[in-house]
């Protein structure tokens, strides 16, 4: 179901008291609390609060649900996503998400910087994290809240970036002992919230996890360095499968559990993840935290939902363009049929007239 590489799965037996036990527990780890209590606990910051208030009602609700112990953190934003996920302090929890997703045993060993990207800065993220592997190879892992245009393309340059940049850094680590055999595979991770619809189609309906990489038609065994992973969280969410217990299925329930009762059947299942969702429950009692992070997470949303439309007005100018070129060419067609027309018409008309003349002079 998931590929062919698909790391060995962790089996647990879920029974009816376990999930009451979960229930139970995460009603512990995230008490219920009324909105007047939580707005209580923001004023006595004026500048958080103040903050707060110049949200969209939209995302003022979403804290609020949070602070009341109704909702999750959203995990598929930035910020959020880093604060659980932070390799410096939770090593072992990037490294088991993306083994789950390539199918073989990885270990980050460090977050790359992505000042030296010879990219513009991308738009439409909610995630973006670029991580150097224990074995040198790279891993960018992006989460995408809608489907950008020409994915595929896409995909490929940043694939591309980030193996020029591997090269870089490598050959000026190395030096004159440089050799392409030091160079190591660069894994693409996208996951949609809203997949493409090429994610979609009738014979993938349940299909959320997607492997591509080159391959030659004749079958010849040429180790190229580029693999790409597509994850579409929407059709995981649906999909029969997602509720098979698997290491990769917990990470995709985590990333996206929304309601208590999402987390309380994810530690039902997963019960090593009780320790992910204490630490997101900590966050209850350092609104400032919580608010610095929806505020980046808005920031970011805001860049993103510009950049769609400037993208998508560029596709329609660019398809505008293309059909008045075709319009343009059709009448430069058709004009040059009504030239010749007229030109067939005049030889006729001058034939006409000559031949009038001659029958003219005949009847002198």
């Amino acid at each position: 179901m998931y590929n062919e590489n698909e790391i060995e799965n962790t089996t647990i037996t879920s029974t009816e008291p376990n999930k009451s036990s979960a229930i139970k527990n995460i009603q512990q780890l995230f008490p219920s609390r009324t909105k007047d209590e939580c707005l209580l606990e923001l004023k006595k910051n004026p500048s958080v609060y103040r903050t707060y208030l110049n949200w969209p009602d939209k995302w003022k609700s979403r804290f609020l649900e949070f602070m009341e112990g109704k909702k999750s953190l959203p995990l598929t934003y930035d910020p959020f996503f880093k604060k659980l996920f932070n390799p410096d302090i939770y090593p072992e929890r990037l490294s088991r998400l993306i083994s789950s997703i390539i199918g073989t045993n990885v270990i980050v060993k460090c977050i790359l910087s992505n000042e030296d990207s010879m990219l513009p800065s991308t738009s439409l993220l909610l995630l973006d994290i670029i991580v150097q592997l224990e074995d040198g190879s790279i891993a960018n892992v992006e989460i995408q809240k809608i489907p950008y245009t020409f994915p595929g393309k896409r995909m490929s340059c940043y694939s591309a970036d980030l193996l020029l940049r591997q090269y870089t850094r490598v050959k000026g680590e190395k030096g004159s002992t440089f050799t392409y055999q030091d160079l190591k595979t660069v894994y693409t991770i996208v996951m949609f919230e809203n997949s493409p619809n090429e994610c979609k189609t009738a014979d993938l309906a349940d299909i959320y996890l997607h492997h591509g990489k080159t391959a030659f038609d004749t079958g010849i065994n040429l180790r190229l360095l580029q693999e790409y992973y597509v994850v579409a969280l929407d059709v995981f969410r649906k999909s029969k499968y997602s509720k098979d217990i698997n290491e990769l299925n917990a990470w995709l329930s985590l990333l996206t559990a929304t309601t208590m009762d999402d987390l309380a059947a994810l530690i039902s299942d997963y019960p090593w993840m009780e320790t992910i969702c204490t630490d997101m429950s900590e966050y209850l009692y350092h609104p400032e935290e919580v608010v610095t992070m929806f505020s980046e997470a808005l920031r970011k949303l805001d860049e993103n939902t510009v950049n769609y439309m400037i993208d998508e007005l560029k596709k329609e100018r660019d398809e505008a363009v293309t059909a008045l070129a075709k319009k343009n060419a059709a009448l430069a067609e058709r004009d040059a049929t009504v030239s010749e027309m007229n030109a067939t018409l005049s030889e006729k008309n001058a034939e006409i007239a000559r031949l009038k003349a001659q029958l003219a002079e005949r009847n002198k």
